[in-house]
């Protein structure tokens, strides 16, 4: 039997580790990560193996060469292209005549590989999965199987969200040569997001395995240091070059020529291995450590959980704890590593340097003597392992977002769109927001894109004219709502959607390897202005309404703007509509911060008490960026956001007759109902703002709403917009003749619960796998976290997405129900979470 080895992976998340070698050749305990694999393939009878390479694959191959000094016989196979995970496979077709296994160089694990060949054969599988659990599953593709090992579901990487099990992809696979028929020739194509879930849609034979063991997916700097303490604890045995000791207390492994006193062995603690020709000079301590060869550690220096490659040098008086420190690194007197720091080959440190948490510093480096290091050095910023939120990156306002991290991203971003492209780019009325924008557009301006600069601007007035034509993104910078001292940057699409997840990543990609697109000294973007933009949206804004009905009836209405740039253009809309308008802090006004909630909270009691003076038919509150809508009613009541969504969707279903709503998973059953008694349909999504624009654009939605008080009225355009709400609502109640008052208290009330439940990163994945076991008689849905459905309500576990909680809601038409429902389901969480952390 054959294996197929992955190993052509650029390895970019777990720089500066693999600035200058493929990710497989990464040492671990001394050996390259993919000899670990092969031992492993050895242990289990498989040594015929095919080599898949792509990134710098001369170095692998001049490493293990025809694989006859390690035991193995190796063939290569390099694509010329970038084909995926399974069209990579399929450029070896050739040496793949009989059922294969796959697995990747960049692992470790003691899976037993014969127990998955077994139960292939046994199930007369077409293609099985090897499966096993994890703490955090949000990296890998989450499995489901039933009692006989057939799958019935698989998501690949998913949002905690969508997280129904902690069993995850180990990403090895045993396969008949019969599934490379599946693939054409020369196209990219995934294992997991096309070959897999192709073959589950068909009813094929694709089971999972699951088993137990070690596994360890060694990803990024982090995941590495982790693999390495495992082993240090014992947790996963590997092979480790170098002679024991020979002292029975003691697990220490010596290459040839080690220079170490045997009195001074007392020094090494825990688990300590030293390379051939290394030196371990008068009283240094070491516990836990891995040293490779040809390293001096000199007199008085102390190591704890530190990793070094060849070559290193580290000087009297050093104390690193948790530190990983490449090839040809050399560590003045007096330098002190925390936990997570590393850094890459050729680099110099210079006496009595002080390396923070978690700092990453990239090759060929020289930190002078003295420093206080915060901060990464390749990028100036301290140290992210990802950039983005969904499609937003947001930090403290001159802290972590800088001027120089703001046109480093603004360059990352230009590298990835074509040179003399244009950009849309605005802003809150933040100054901050302000300093941000005008670093980043130099960075864009860097990489040839041109910005259609449209300063300080309501987003919907922004996304609205990405609609239109002529730019192929936008970006908007805005003070964050939940935190006055954070700057949120957010990216759109052409079409004024949040730029995929892909996309974002495109951009990281970029960032972190500085590999930015440099243009000409003659060539950098231009600057421009848009004067009309406001033109484009007030076009658009009044020919989706109908103006004669909202004219007809004469509304009043008092609307409180915050001092955005809504107050530009709001009013002036309602006024040619025919409204009597009451304006509200309508004064855009520029300034340090927005208001606080407490400010806020005061605000909208004014408006309340407003409308109710002036005997107005309603009032709104406007968000700082125009996206969000308050409603308040003729009788001064501050809607929710959850009574406005029902509230709008009554009055959409009465006017329309016809359509479609589109809620997030958590929205209360009422919608349902409205829309059952009118004719309309409800599709329910993830409650992400990019899966709620894209259910909106299905050209029969009417109205789409997030839990938030979001709005969308695709009728206008398809993305949030609170502007727009305002002038539709008075459309509607002109339309069906009714008040906002009216409308909301003729939906019949269920009640609705919820409870926020403290639960770790680590165990969200096991109590998501426990909740769908659970739920597995009863009517169930996994669109976004696990939804059970009963005869009268239903129950939602779903994980927060950035936070260490987990949300039960539940609803019911009797309020005990409910209640009861999410003290059932609260007791049942703890439950687990006390069983996950004692397994």
């Amino acid at each position: 039997m054959k294996a197929v080895i992955m190993a052509g992976g650029f390895g970019t998340r777990i720089h500066p580790l693999t600035i200058n070698m493929p990710k497989p050749m990464i040492p671990l305990f001394n050996r390259p990560m993919m000899l670990h694999i092969m031992d492993l393939l050895k242990k289990h009878g498989i040594t015929e193996l095919v080599l898949l390479l792509y990134h710098q694959p001369e170095v692998i191959k001049n490493y293990f060469g025809d694989g006859s000094e390690f035991g193995v016989k190796i063939s290569y196979v390099t694509p010329l292209e970038d084909y995926g995970t399974a069209g990579a496979v399929k450029q070896a077709a050739k040496y793949l005549d009989e059922r294969f296994l796959i697995i990747s160089g960049d692992l470790l694990t003691d899976i037993d590989i014969s127990r998955a060949l077994d139960f292939h054969e046994k199930q007369k599988a077409e293609a099985t999965i090897v499966l096993t659990s994890v703490k955090d599953p949000l990296q890998f593709g989450v499995v489901i199987t039933d009692k006989k090992g057939r799958i019935t579901k698989f998501l690949e990487k998913p949002g905690w969200g969508e997280v129904f099990s902690d069993t995850i992809n180990t990403g090895i696979y045993v396969l008949e040569p019969e599934v490379l028929q599946r693939l054409p020739e020369s196209e990219n194509r995934d294992w997991s997001k096309d070959v897999f879930p192709a073959m589950l849609a068909e009813d094929a034979a694709l089971f999972g395995c699951n088993l137990d063991g070690y596994w360890q997916d060694v990803g990024n700097t982090d995941a590495y240091l982790e693999a390495c303490r495992d082993v240090f604890a014992g947790k996963v045995q590997i092979n480790i070059p170098g002679a024991p000791s020979g002292l029975a207390d003691k697990r220490i492994y010596l290459g040839s020529d080690v220079q170490v006193e045997k009195k001074d062995l007392s020094r090494l603690e825990g688990m300590v291995v030293l390379g051939d020709n290394t030196q371990v000079q008068g009283s240094a301590k070491l516990k836990n450590c891995v040293v490779g060869r040809n390293c001096i550690i000199e007199d008085g220096v102390e190591l704890e959980d530190v990793i070094l490659w060849r070559n290193v040098y580290v000087r009297k008086g050093s104390r690193l704890n948790g530190a990983t420190l490449c090839n040809n690194v050399q560590i003045g007197q007096g330098v002190v590593a925390e936990e997570g720091t590393v850094i890459a080959d050729h680099t110099t440190v210079g006496d009595e340097v002080f390396i923070k948490k978690d700092v990453k510093i990239w090759p060929n480096k020289v930190v002078e003597g003295g420093s206080i290091v915060t901060t990464n050095l390749i990028w100036g910023e301290k140290w992210r392992k990802s950039l983005f939120d969904g499609a937003q990156v947001h930090g403290l306002t001159n802290v972590e977002l800088t001027p120089e991290f703001s046109a480093k991203l603004g360059s990352a971003y230009g590298s990835t769109l074509p040179k003399d492209a244009f950009i849309l780019a605005g802003r809150d009325a933040i100054r901050a927001s302000r300093m941000l924008k005008r670093a980043f557009v130099g960075g864009l301006l860097s990489t040839g894109v041109n910005v259609i600069d449209v300063k300080m601007i309501s987003l919907p007035v922004l996304r609205y004219k990405l609609t239109t034509f002529g730019e192929v993104g936008g970006i908007h910078f805005r003070q964050s709502a939940d935190d006055p001292a954070s700057t949120e940057m957010i990216f759109y699409d052409a079409d004024g959607v949040e730029i995929s997840s892909s996309a974002a990543k495109g951009i990281e990609r970029i960032y972190f390897k500085e590999n930015f697109r440099r243009v000409h000294y003659s060539e950098p973007g231009a600057i421009s202005e848009l004067p009309r933009i406001h033109d484009y949206y007030r076009d658009g804004y009044l020919r989706a309404l109908d103006v004669e009905a909202i004219r007809t009836s004469k509304p009043k209405i008092v609307v409180d703007v915050n001092h955005s740039p809504a107050g530009d253009l709001l009013p002036s809309l309602l006024n040619e509509l025919g409204c009597e308008v009451i304006e509200l802090n309508s004064h855009v006004l520029e300034g340090a911060t927005g208001a606080s909630a407490e400010q806020i909270g005061r605000a909208k009691g004014q408006l309340s008490r407003i409308v109710v003076t002036l005997e107005a038919n309603a009032g709104f509150w406007l968000g700082p960026s125009g996206e969000r809508c308050v409603l308040i009613d003729e009788q001064g009541e501050v809607l929710s956001d959850m009574e406005a969504l029902t509230t709008l969707a009554a009055l959409v279903c009465r006017a329309e007759q016809k359509g479609g709503l589109v809620v997030p998973v958590p929205a209360p059953q009422s919608v349902e109902d409205l829309a059952r008694a009118s004719g309309l349909t409800v599709t329910r999504t993830k409650s992400d703002g990019r899966s709620l624009v894209a259910a909106a654009k299905n050209k029969h939605v009417q109205l789409a709403a997030s839990m938030q008080g979001h709005f969308i009225f695709p009728s206008f355009h398809a993305n949030f917009d609170g502007l727009f709400t305002v002038a539709k609502t008075l459309e509607l109640l002109a339309r069906t003749d009714q008040s906002l008052g009216a409308t909301r208290r003729s939906i019949p009330r269920r009640a609705y619960h919820q409870v926020q439940i403290p639960c770790s990163l680590e165990l969200k994945g096991g109590i998501m796998r426990k909740m769908s076991e659970d739920s597995v008689d009863h009517e169930a849905s996994f669109i976004d976290g696990v939804k059970v459905h009963f005869d009268d309500g239903w129950v939602l576990m779903l994980p927060d997405q950035h936070q260490p909680v987990a949300h039960v809601i539940a609803e019911s038409s009797n309020p005990n129900e409910a209640q009861r429902l999410v003290e059932e389901y609260r007791r049942k969480v703890e439950t687990w979470k006390k069983e996950l952390a004692t397994a």
